[in-house]
């Protein structure tokens, strides 16, 4: 006579498994502005972190695959500075050049691929340039 517990182990663990990485999600993670405000002007640099939600830790690491810099939340979409990635500064920070030509509110949209994440993790950060 053989026992079917193992096998019936062996699938609750399986199971348990698949469904704790169905929780895991690009939704966990979170583009934050290191310095929400700075001055106006050509070559800015601008740093964003990427932080897991849950534990509140710096990602490191993660691929950008798409940056955009336009000053949408004043209502001027259209206006785009040209982005050019930097050298990271620490683990989990991601650091930019661009042109914040006026005063006013910037948005910065980043797309990113983190390791072990299926998803495309994106973000929308505001920062503001004064005179």
């Amino acid at each position: 006579m053989t026992s079917k517990f193992p096998a019936a182990v062996a699938l609750a663990a399986a199971l348990s498994l698949a469904s704790g990485a169905a929780f895991a999600a690009a939704g966990d993670y979170a583009f934050e502005p290191v310095a929400p405000e700075m001055k106006k002007g050509d070559d800015v640099t601008v740093a964003l972190r990427l932080v897991h939600k849950p534990t509140g830790k710096p990602v490191a690491d993660a691929v950008i695959i798409r940056t955009r810099v336009d000053m949408a939340p004043d209502g001027m979409a259209d206006m785009q500075s040209p982005v050019a990635p930097l050298p990271a500064s620490e683990p989990g920070v991601y650091t930019f050049k661009t042109d914040l030509p006026m005063a006013g509110r910037y948005q910065i949209s980043v797309a990113a691929k983190v390791q072990g994440e299926p998803e495309t993790v994106v973000g929308k950060v505001i920062v503001k340039a004064n005179k």
